[in-house]
């Protein structure tokens, strides 16, 4: 149903820390002095949302937080699942940049400051409260999820109007929009829920996930087609099809607690305890005094101004 400005409802999902890690890389440090504050994924961050509300003009839009970028339940899974980001020494703290940890508190004040919806959940990353926003707005209103992270590719539901804006390659500008047809065409698998199982067999080195030895991209997807799901193909691993043999026999069989643990570990929570907020866009700024002080603190009033006339604030 319209909204009152005659915009179709339309949620937008942000993979918030996937974008202000890609801004802080992406853009430059404009500090005369090392002392200040460095202040480059926050201004990238707040461009990153003018322009997607510009161009995508969703009527509802969340920040979404990794409160535990590492949930326990995950490790105790498979160990290994993101040890290779955590700071030397530490079981819990993942390795950032020095220049960027301070900016993120920054962010945070920024966004409420604003007005826009931001939520983390205890125990889960940002995937999941993803994965739960996207499921309670099923048939509700469009979805569209930014991130540059694939795993969130197992969200694409052609069914359901639910996309994935991935920012690979081209950024917030030019994403590549995932829906089941550009599943198929670059991964060779039908579904989000296909491509999750796909990604199960094949491994991620960015999460410290092994995947099943000798399987890539093209042979995951080529078993996943011919048996249908991973259940099905592992069935005929146990039940001995002759058509599964010899090093790739040895390899799946090696491999089963593995596959026991890795789909639980790979799927995104759809119930989890995200809190019930206001996720439309503000139609007022929320503490214009703040922000003000913010954007003359830090230098950044430019990005605020082009986020605010994005907003309909400015």
């Amino acid at each position: 149903m319209p909204l009152d400005d005659g915009r179709l409802p339309k949620l937008l999902l942000l993979d918030s820390a996937s974008l202000y890690f890609r801004a802080f890389y992406g853009v430059p440090d404009q500090r005369k002095d090392e002392s200040e504050t460095p202040t480059n994924a926050l201004r990238g961050f707040l461009d990153m949302i003018a322009t997607l509300v510009t161009q995508h003009r969703p009527t509802h839009l969340v920040a979404c937080w990794d409160d535990d970028w590492r949930p326990q339940w995950r490790g105790d899974l498979v160990p290994t699942y993101k040890t290779h980001r955590l700071t030397e020494g530490s079981a819990t703290v993942e390795e950032s940049p020095d220049d960027l940890t301070p900016q993120v508190p920054l962010i945070r004040d920024a966004l409420a400051a604003v007005g826009i919806a931001r939520v983390g959940v205890p125990d889960h990353e940002a995937d999941d409260v993803i994965g739960t926003l996207t499921t309670r707005h099923l048939g509700v209103m469009p979805v569209d999820v930014v991130t540059g992270d694939r795993d969130l590719l197992q969200l694409v539901d052609d069914a359901n109007a639910v996309r994935v804006l991935y920012t690979g390659k081209g950024g917030v500008r030019e994403p590549d929009v995932a829906t089941e047809s550009m599943l198929r065409e670059k991964y060779g698998v039908p579904t989000g829920e296909a491509y999750l199982e796909m990604s199960v067999l094949r491994g991620d080195t960015s999460d410290g996930l092994p995947g099943v030895r000798g399987i890539g991209d093209k042979t995951a997807a080529q078993l996943i087609e011919q048996y249908g799901s991973l259940a099905a193909l592992r069935a005929a691993v146990e039940s001995g099809d002759p058509a599964i043999k010899g090093a790739r026999r040895t390899n799946l069989e090696a491999a089963a607690d593995y596959l026991d643990v890795a789909p639980t570990v790979v799927r995104v929570v759809r119930d989890a305890p995200v809190p019930q907020v206001d996720l439309a866009l503000p139609r007022q700024v929320a503490d214009r005094l703040a922000l003000d002080e913010l954007a003359a603190r830090y230098g950044i009033e430019n990005p605020v101004s082009r986020l605010l006339t994005a907003l309909g604030l400015g």
